[in-house]
Formats: structure tokens, sequence, C-alpha cells
């Protein structure tokens, strides 16, 4: 471990100390004025951020989407005016009203950072330790890009050569996504990642040593990084000089990600709120806040007071950042004339854009026949990967049973690893048993740009990602999740691989599309219609969760309706539909046995695939009255998890059977009938249905 970085070509002038405390100034001034938010953290951690944004990053505050540029990840999110001050003084847009507007209706400055609300924040944050696995993530897509389009370059001389730069905290570090994500990271050898960790032993309930006693940095040490300690100054500070020698040290590490512990004391210099769990989560109160100004050299009468002297000298960013880019630009241009092929990839994915003549990779699957879902998906993800490279992913340590291993002979793992297929720019990736960090990488690759990614594991483990879930719908991102062993099918295993009540809850997070094919060829068409779906343009863009079986089903005849989320996949005979029967994936070969036998008793049946719910409901109304006529009352509908998703289609007079209750360990088809869920309880809900609209 480095303890003392010793040497440093920084320079530091009176102009430079006097921005970092007009930051702790514009915090300080920012939550009193609102009331409430967190000071403490932006106040200490000032020097660290202006250090970054001001002498080390390449970035430009004029193209916050430049493709050369580092990103920065504020793992710490609840310390957003860290962020928000910066991307102020450097020139991102944000003026000083949006600092007096903070944490306001409609402002530019939320309480946490979010991704396509503010220029210049990377990735929403909050929830601790979601930031260390995206920029875990974006760390490991930034390496995949290099391998799409520059993969022979020595290090350090690509355009595609970056560094991912997170600030992380106690919490983020508690928090077991962290260390998940940090363990990932040590393992990949992640040269171009630096995660700077604040380190002022206070959290909400006081001291740290309330909850942590371990050594952080022997932990890191232990995950294989590079690991610095900075001291403070003797005035406590933090000392710029060494924090600039430190990530210097960092970034010329290229073997490894590099962890920096910086001691700061929160809230510094307030002669009575430093170092104490108030400043964390409270405004100082007025006293304090003009006693620090005071401290600092500032009019304790004046409130967002910056001089015209350093936000002249701090916007010097955007003449430095408009440098940088251009000397990019410079690189990038050889790059592309030495590499016309990869330069006209690179332009196409860049653009979203999907290889001319794809979909004619896609399988066909013969009727029929009875293929297991994830065994069909598979067989696609293997044909889509030999045409779209800019596809990628892998599972939570399963790929064996989702079936996402999409090229056996390439995996994503570095330099010196010992496996035969080991490729630092290979298409599989191997997350481990580590399901949280895995959506939250996910979520990072995707914010990176450039790729296209999936990562599966069973459904029922969607619980340990569902925070990270959460967020990718929240910031409309489009990565695609693997989700197999979709019910009570999966058999022996038992009650706690069972997913009983996860396609409902998974369908209460906005923006998500759950999609649950019936068969082989609505799992082509899902996987078509994911791609089609693509983009990283903020609003429009949408993860989705594949929600596939272990057990086969029968193939029906592929239905292009099926891309709309709701379709008549046996349309009723003898006459208009008397009764409507609605499936979702393994279920629907329930309702069409159940059709066949209330034809034979004259009851005219029609069969509704309903893969996605979302998808459906994106349809015209004119539509959705075609697939399920206002006019018949007497619905059913048939799935293998509880019922509440379905009371919005069957009505008042609809019947849903379902699974109420938790799974028991026995053979799939075994549950199936013990438990009611079965053609013959279809055909019951729908003669009830029937007398219940009769009535």
């Amino acid at each position: 471990m480095s303890t003392k970085p010793t040497t440093t070509d920084l320079t530091w002038t009176d102009l430079d100390q006097r921005a970092v405390d007009t930051a702790r100034v514009l915090a300080m001034d920012a939550v009193q004025k609102v009331g409430n938010g967190h000071p403490g953290t932006a106040m200490s951690l000032a020097p660290a951020a202006y250090v970054l944004f001001q002498k080390l990053m390449r970035h430009d505050p004029a193209d916050a989407d430049w493709t050369g540029r580092d990103r920065f990840v504020l793992s710490a999110g609840h310390s957003s005016l860290t962020l928000y001050i910066q991307l102020y003084l450097a020139g991102y847009g944000l003026e000083l009203d949006d600092l007096k507007a903070f944490r306001t209706w409609g402002s530019k400055t939320p309480g946490h950072p979010e991704y396509g609300h503010t220029t210049g924040v990377e990735t929403t944050t909050g929830p601790l330790g979601q930031g260390v696995a995206n920029a875990v993530g974006m760390a490991m897509a930034a390496r995949y890009e290099r391998g799409l389009f520059d993969p022979d370059a020595a290090v350090g001389t690509s355009p595609f050569d970056h560094t991912i730069w997170a600030i992380a905290g106690d919490g983020c570090l508690q928090e077991g996504i962290s260390a998940e994500a940090s363990s990932l990271a040590g393992h990949q050898k992640l040269g171009n990642l630096v995660l700077l960790w604040d380190d002022n032993h206070i959290s909400i309930e006081g001291d740290t040593e309330t909850a942590v006693s371990e050594d952080t940095l022997k932990r890191y040490e232990a995950y294989g990084w590079h690991v610095q300690r900075v001291a403070p100054q003797e005035n406590g500070d933090l000392d710029p000089a060494a924090l600039y020698a430190a990530m210097r040290e960092a970034q010329a590490v290229t073997d490894r990600p590099s962890f920096i512990a910086a001691r700061s004391i929160i809230a510094w210099p307030a002669p009575h709120a430093q170092n104490t769990e108030a400043a964390h989560g409270s405004a100082l109160g007025d006293e304090e806040v003009a006693a620090t100004k005071k401290v600092l050299g500032f009019d304790p009468e004046q409130s967002f007071e910056v001089t015209d002297q350093v936000i002249a000298h701090t916007r010097e960013a955007l003449d430095r950042g408009r440098e940088a880019r251009g000397e990019w630009e410079k690189t990038f241009a050889a790059w592309r004339t030495a590499n016309p092929e990869r330069a006209a990839e690179f332009d196409r994915i860049r653009a979203g854009e999907l290889p001319e003549g794809w979909e004619d990779a896609l399988p066909d699957f013969e009727t029929g026949k009875s293929v297991a879902t994830r065994a069909a998906s598979g067989k696609i993800l293997q044909a889509l990967g030999a045409v779209i490279p800019e596809l990628w992913g892998g599972s939570a340590d399963l790929a064996g049973s989702n079936n996402t291993t999409i090229d056996k002979t390439s995996s994503f793992l570095p330099e010196g690893n010992p496996l035969p297929e080991a490729d630092p720019y290979g298409r599989t990736i191997h997350f481990g048993i580590r399901e949280h960090a895995m959506a939250a990488e996910m979520n990072g690759i995707a914010l990176h740009g450039n790729t296209r990614i999936y990562g599966g594991t069973f459904l029922v483990f969607s619980d340990y990602m569902r925070n990270a879930v959460r967020l990718s719908a929240l910031m409309h991102l489009p990565v695609t999740y693997v989700w197999t062993h979709d019910s009570i099918g999966l058999g022996e295993d038992g009650p706690t691989h069972q997913p009983v009540e996860h396609l409902a809850s998974l369908r209460a997070i906005p923006g998500l599309n759950v999609v649950r094919p019936a068969d082989a060829n609505e799992t082509v068409i899902a996987w078509r219609e994911i791609q089609r779906r693509w983009t990283k343009k903020f609003g429009t863009g949408a993860p989705h969760g594949l929600a596939l079986t272990r057990q086969g089903v029968p193939t029906y005849p592929l239905n292009e309706d099926a891309a709309r989320g709701g379709y008549v996949l046996a349309e009723a005979e003898g006459g208009a539909p008397e009764v409507v029967l609605i499936g979702t994936g393994s279920e629907v070969q329930l309702a069409v046995a159940a059709r066949d036998e209330l034809q034979a008793a004259g009851v005219p049946t029609r069969v509704v695939s309903m893969p996605s719910v979302e998808w459906f409901e994106e349809q015209d109304r004119e539509y959705k009255d075609s697939v399920l006529p206002p006019s018949v009352r007497a619905r059913v509908a048939v799935e293998a998890g509880i019922g509440l998703t379905w009371y919005r289609y069957v009505g008042d007079a609809g019947r849903i059977v379902s699974l109420e209750h938790f799974g028991a360990s026995a053979d799939g088809k075994v549950l199936f009938r013990e438990f009611g869920i079965t053609a013959d309880a279809v055909v019951a809900a729908a003669r009830e249905s029937l007398d219940a609209v009769r009535r």
C-alpha cells in the first residue's frame, strides 16, 4: 500500500483555494435556503471534487456526451451538491439560480443526482453502493468498447482509452453491492477505474465505530486493487497536492483498479458542526453558517457569494475541455483513417443502428415441437451474437441454466487469467454469484454507451437485483434481464427457487417491460423487438425482463402481433367468442387445451397470448379492444403466479387461475396438477365466468 505520494506537478493558486472555499459556502447556503439536505460531505469533499474537475479529468463542459471523455460517478449521491457545484463552476449549464433552487420542484438540482435531468450527471445515484457498481460497469464497457474498435493499440494510446472516476462514502462501502462489484473489478483487473473513498468516519447514527471495525484498505488489497492512503493537512482539510499526486499515480496503474482512501472531516471547517452526524443530513443553521464563512474569509451577511474572479477562473475549464477534445479528435481522426471498416462500425453503433440484414440470422422453430423458452433464448442469443458484435453479456454463475453464453470460446477476462477462453475483449461475462452488482454493473455498461448488454439469473433471484432494476427503469436504460426458471415448473428445487409473486412485483415497476413468451417463436419476437427498441436516448429507452421457462412448452406458429404484447393466438369457432382465455408463458398451453374442451362443448372460445402487459398497454384502444372485446365479459386469465396483474383484464365477471401461495418440492408437472394450474381448472373458471355474465 502506498501511503504518501512523493511527487506532484499540481499548480495551486490562491484563486484555486478561493474556488474550493466558494464551493463550501455554496453547499452551506443551498442547504440552508431549502432547509434540508446534506451539506457536510460536500464541504469536506470540495478539494477532491475540484481537483478532479479542474485539474485532472478529461472532459468538455460544452459537450457532456463526448465519446472520449472520462466518466465521473458520485456514488455518495446524498452529497449531490459535491457534483452540482463543480458542474456550475466548470460551465456545464448550471447557474447560481439552479443552486438556489436546490431540492425544489422543477429544479435542475434535485436531492440526488439524476441521469438525463441534469447535464453532466452520468448516472442516477442515491441508494448507497449503486454508484460503485455503476462505475465498475462503465470500466468494463470501456474495455469492451476498446476491443470492438481499437484492440491492438498500446495502453494509453487509443482514442477509446479513458478513466472512470468515482467517489464513495462510508455508507457505499458498507452496502454489500459495493463489495460484490469491487471483488469483480479486482478480478477483472480494471486498470481504468479509480475509486476515491471519503473516509470521514461519520454516518447518520454518528461515528462509524458503531458499525464498522474492519480494515477497509486491506479488504481492497485482498480484492486485488492498487491501494493508497492520503493523509489530510495538519489543519484537518484534504490536501489538494496529495490528492492530485495519488490520483495521477492511480491513473498510471493500468493492470488493476485503484482505491484511494482520503481521511476527511465532515463539514470542515465549521467551528461546531464539523465531525458531527448532524452535519451529514441537516442544515447547519444560520449561526454556524455565518461562523464558517468568517473562518473562510467570506462575508457572513452574503449568501451564494461567488466573485467574478472565481467564476472566470473555474470557467476556464471550458477552454481546457475544448482543447482536450480537439486533441482527442486528432487522434480519433487518425484512427478513422487507419481503420475505415471499424470506423464505419463505430458510426453505426454510435447511431444505435443494427447491421443490415441482422433479422435474417434469427432462428426458426418448428411448430408443435416442445422447446423450453430458455433454450430457445440461448439459440437466439448465439445467432444474434454472430451478427451484432456490440451485443454481449453473461450470467450470475448460471450460464448453463440461463443459456446466456453468447460465445463459448470467448470470455471477458483479463490478461493473465489461466482459462483457455480468456480474452480481455471477450463476449461472455462471468459476473459471478453477485446478482445485485450484476444489475447495477449492467446499468453502468448501458450508461457508458456503444454496447448492448444483457445478464441472467433465475427469476426468483430478481429480488436480489430489484433496487438496480428499479434504477434501470428510472433512467430508461436499455438493459436486458434474462430471468429463467420462471414458475413452479422448475420443479424439485422447491419454494425457495420457485417464483410466485415476482412477475406481478416486477410489473409494478414503472418503465420496466416484462416479457414472458409462450413458446420459442414468441421468444424470437421478444429478442427481436428488444433489439428494435434499443435506444440510449434518455426518455425513449426502457429495460426489459425476459421471463423464461425451464420446462419444454409446445411451439405455435409465429405471429408478428406478439410484438404488440398481446394478440389472438386461437380464434373462436362457430360464432363470435363467448369467452376469452388469457395466458402467458407456459400457461398459454393450458388456455389452448381448455379452449379445445370448451369448443367441443359448443362454447366459442378465443385464446389470447399476452407475453408483455407493458407492450400491450402501449397499443391504441382500437387494437386492444379487437383483442379483448369489451362486449365479451366472460374472461379467464391463467398464470402460475399471484393473480394481481390480471384483475384489470378480466373485469367483474372474470376469473383468474393463479397461485396465491408458495410452491413445493416435486416434479413440475405434479405441482401444476396439485396446485390446480390445469386446463380443467381453466375450463371450470370459464364456466363460472359465463354463469356470472348470465346472472
